[in-house]
C-alpha cells in the first residue's frame, strides 16, 4: 500500500449527473419564474397604456360636462338679470305713479282753491249786483243823469261806440269789426286823444272814482273791483250803457238794469 493511500485528494470531487440535472431544473424553474414574474409586470406595465387610451373618451365626457354646467350658469345669470330688469322696471313705475299721484293732488287742490275763489268772487258780484238793483228800482239811482245830454268829447265817444253796434265780441278784439270790452273803450276814448290802458282791471282805476247815482254820459262802468274789474262799458246818458258784451250779443246797448256796474270812473 502507498504512502498516499490515505491521503485525500485535493481536486474537487466529480459532480454527478443527477446533481448536475437538479441544478439545471432549479435554474430552468428560476428562469422560469422570472419569466412569469417579467411577464406578469409587463402585463401590468401594459395596463395604464389601455386606460390611457380611454382617457379621450372620458375627456370628451367632462367636457360635455363643463359645457352644460357653463350653459346652465348663464341661463342662470340671464334669468336673474331679467329679474333685476323687472324689479327696477316696476321701482321706476312705482316711483312715477307716485309722483302723477302727488301732482294730481296738488292740481286738484290748486282746482278746488280756485273754484272757491270764483264762487267767494260770484257771491260778491252777486251781493253788489242785488244792492244795485234794489236802488235801482227804488227810483233814487241814475235819477240825476237819466235825461242828461252828452256834449263836447263825451259826445264823441259816445258816437262811435254806438256806430260798433252790431259788431262782433272776439276776446282780444281791438276793431275794426271785432271787439273786446277793453279793446272797446281803448279804441273810443282814443278818438278824443286819451289813451287808457289795454285791459279792464287797469281801465278800472283810471280818472276819478264817481258814485253810480251820479253818472255822467262819457263815464266808464266797471265790473268787479277797482283793479280786477272783469268788464268795461261806457255809460251813455238816459240809464243806458254801450259795450263789448260777449260773443252771444256782441256789442250792444243795454238799460243798467241788465247789468248793474260794480263802479265807475270818469276821464272826460
Amino acid at each position: 500500500m502507498s504512502l498516499t493511500a490515505h491521503i485525500r485528494s485535493h481536486r474537487k470531487p466529480r459532480r454527478s449527473a443527477s446533481t448536475i440535472a437538479m441544478r439545471a431544473g432549479v435554474a430552468s424553474g428560476v428562469l422560469g419564474t422570472l419569466a412569469v414574474g417579467t411577464a406578469a409586470g409587463s402585463a401590468n406595465a401594459a395596463e395604464p397604456v389601455t386606460q390611457t387610451l380611454e382617457l379621450p373618451v372620458l375627456t370628451g365626457d367632462l367636457a360635455a360636462q363643463v359645457a352644460q354646467s357653463a350653459q346652465a350658469t348663464q341661463q342662470a345669470a340671464a334669468n336673474y338679470q331679467l329679474h333685476a330688469e323687472r324689479d327696477a322696471a316696476a321701482a321706476a313705475a312705482a316711483k312715477e305713479a307716485k309722483k302723477d299721484l302727488a301732482d294730481a293732488k296738488a292740481a286738484a287742490k290748486k282746482k278746488a282753491e280756485a273754484a272757491r275763489k270764483a264762487a267767494a268772487e260770484r257771491a260778491t258780484r252777486n251781493a253788489e249786483r242785488t244792492t244795485l238793483s234794489t236802488t235801482a228800482s227804488s227810483g233814487s239811482s241814475y235819477s240825476s243823469t237819466s235825461g242828461s245830454t252828452a256834449t263836447g268829447s263825451a259826445a264823441a265817444v259816445i258816437a262811435f261806440v254806438k256806430a260798433q253796434i252790431g259788431d262782433a265780441y272776439v276776446s282780444g278784439g281791438t276793431g275794426p269789426n271785432s271787439w273786446d270790452c277793453s279793446g272797446l273803450m281803448q279804441t273810443a276814448f282814443k278818438q278824443v286823444g286819451i289813451d287808457l290802458p289795454r285791459v279792464s282791471q287797469d281801465q278800472s282805476t283810471v280818472g276819478t272814482q264817481v258814485s253810480l247815482d251820479n253818472l255822467q254820459p262819457g263815464d266808464i262802468l266797471y265790473w268787479g273791483k277797482a283793479g280786477s274789474a272783469y268788464h268795461v262799458a261806457v255809460y251813455v246818458g238816459d240809464g243806458m250803457f254801450v259795450g263789448a258784451q260777449n260773443p252771444s250779443t256782441g256789442v250792444a246797448e243795454k238799460p243798467l238794469s241788465y247789468d248793474p256796474p260794480s263802479g265807475a270812473v270818469r276821464v272826460l
